[in-house]
């Protein structure tokens, strides 16, 4: 029997692949498509997620050492002017999905994971014992016995809907996007910022949802090739499917909602090049998380509008949230209801991404009303509380779980510290162990983790920043932590109970 199958060997699959394999267990992943896919999709990545992937070492492979938090962003088509925050929470790293879907599949080979791409799920039968699959090979049907099954397969998700799962939510079908890689003329560009110059305009900045009564425009010069989309609205919006889309469908577009004909080209290079339509959008959140052995992650469990880049911040953490858990259950150590709180800890998060992109969506509709509004919130987001509040919530970084009373950083991100001997949190991290980093001075909290040896990790130090000791999960953040330069019983007991509540109970030694 199998540990666990996982549907799906993009980001978030893989993603959660590794974080299995980091805690030995080697599950196995299905992917329907016989090769990556190589239409262009996210550009990158926004938020927490970056964090995360430096703390496993990622970071360096897609794009060397991580820097710092980026000046400004974009919230419902407005400027957020991140200097205005502090701290900064958000990173952003600008790396084609491709590209970091190849580096997770490189890792997840490195550690031994069994990828079988153009292998299908087709059918699921559980009881309290294991699961059986029906996978459609290349060399025709098959079964699979499985201790558990993921869903990683994306917003159509065959998993959910054999494990019958409902997707409750909303389809918008006012919108219609056209996106597609072209050439704009070079005396357009903008040499000072890099944006585009527009006549009747300006200058559009590059990356900047740019709102009009008409529609919604993005300019965006990236590694990969120039991007440019836009957005309409209408009831009357129509869409062939079965059409395909052209170069001249998006000038057309692009000019209902610039008014102004941009002579964009074809794109230059051999690709992939996007040429896409898409009408409407989703947003739908899965009534559980989990239905007995069948767990979901990423788009499988939540589908948003995409505006502020949020999906793969979402998902790849509900991988990494949910890898440790379901190992410790695999391997007979978890207390008891820790793979409860996978749904108990993200669909909240979920919820909040699905407000905050509702709330943008709406922010970058056409009307006069629309307009007042932005005009106000124009004006709110020139209060420093105001944009610290949306950086948090658009980053992540306001998340806490199940937050304790004895220090502010319970149950939130473990801040990224640097000690003495210059190692960083990071580089401690990229093992995806349960750490207790003392760095009280006299280096004595190890003591109380002597009945979880080999389980969590122990590094002593020095550092200078708000707690002189952390119990950090795998997942990066913190179960438990005191600023006392000498913990005392309370401290101690506390810690004590935070590794029973998380890493089961105590071996004698």
């Amino acid at each position: 029997m199998e540990d666990v199958v996982i549907a799906g060997a993009g980001p978030n699959g893989l993603m959660l692949a590794c974080e299995l394999a980091l805690a030995g267990v080697h599950p196995i992943v299905l992917e329907a498509l016989p090769e990556p896919s190589p239409t262009p999709r996210a550009n990158g990545l926004v938020g927490q997620v970056v964090r995360l992937l430096d703390r496993r070492g990622l970071h360096e492979r897609l794009a060397g050492p991580i820097g710092p938090p980026v000046p400004a962003f974009v919230f419902g088509a407005l400027r957020l002017d991140l200097t205005l925050a502090e701290p900064n929470p958000l990173n952003i790293l600008p790396v084609p999905q491709r590209r970091i879907e190849a580096a997770l599949g490189e890792r997840a080979a490195e550690l031994g994971v069994e990828i079988r791409r153009g292998h299908a799920l087709t059918g699921l039968t559980q009881d309290d014992e294991q699961v059986t699959v029906e996978v459609a090979g290349p060399d025709g049907p098959y079964a699979l016995t499985t201790r558990y099954v993921v869903g990683a397969d994306g917003g159509k998700s065959v998993t959910r809907k054999l494990a019958g799962i409902g997707f409750p939510g909303v389809t918008d079908d006012r919108t219609i996007s056209y996106s597609a890689s072209a050439t704009v003329p070079a005396d357009m560009i903008d040499a000072a910022t890099g944006g585009l110059r527009v006549p009747g305009h300006g200058v559009i900045p590059p990356l900047f949802h740019y709102r009009t009564e008409h529609g919604l425009f993005v300019y965006a010069p990236l590694a990969a090739g120039t991007g440019v989309t836009a957005i309409e609205w209408g009831d009357d919006a129509e869409d062939d499917e079965d059409r395909p889309v052209t170069l001249d469908e998006v000038r057309a577009s692009v000019h209902r909602v610039l008014g102004f004909d941009l002579p964009i080209g074809p794109p230059d290079g051999d690709g992939p090049h996007l040429l896409r339509r898409l009408k409407g959008r989703n947003t739908r959140l899965a009534d559980r998380f989990r239905a007995g052995r069948v767990l979901l992650v990423g788009d499988a469990a939540h589908v948003h509008s995409a505006i502020g880049g949020p999906g793969l911040n979402l998902g790849l953490q509900d991988a990494v949230n949910l890898g440790w858990k379901l190992a410790a259950e695999i391997g007979g150590r978890a207390p008891a209801g820790l793979l409860d709180t996978y749904e108990a800890e993200r669909r909240p998060v979920a919820e909040r991404v699905v407000m905050h992109s509702q709330a943008q969506s709406a922010l970058i509709a056409p009307g006069s009303d629309v307009t007042a509004l932005r005009e106000l919130f124009g004006e709110l987001l020139r209060q420093p509380s105001t944009v610290q509040h949306i950086a948090d919530l658009m980053s992540g970084a306001d998340i806490r779980y199940e937050p304790g009373t004895a220090h502010p950083l319970d149950g939130r991100w473990a801040p990224d510290l640097v000690l003495a001997n210059g190692i960083r949190l990071a580089e401690l991290t990229r093992t995806a162990r349960p750490l207790l980093l003392d760095l009280t001075p006299a280096a004595s909290l190890g003591d109380e983790v002597t009945g979880w040896a080999g389980r969590v990790d122990v590094v002593t130090g020095k550092a200078g920043q708000e707690a002189t000791a952390m119990l950090i999960r795998p997942d990066g953040y913190v179960a438990w932590a005191t600023s006392a330069t000498d913990p005392d019983d309370t401290d101690r007991k506390a810690l004590r109970a935070a590794l029973e509540r998380w890493f089961g109970s105590p071996v004698d030694m």
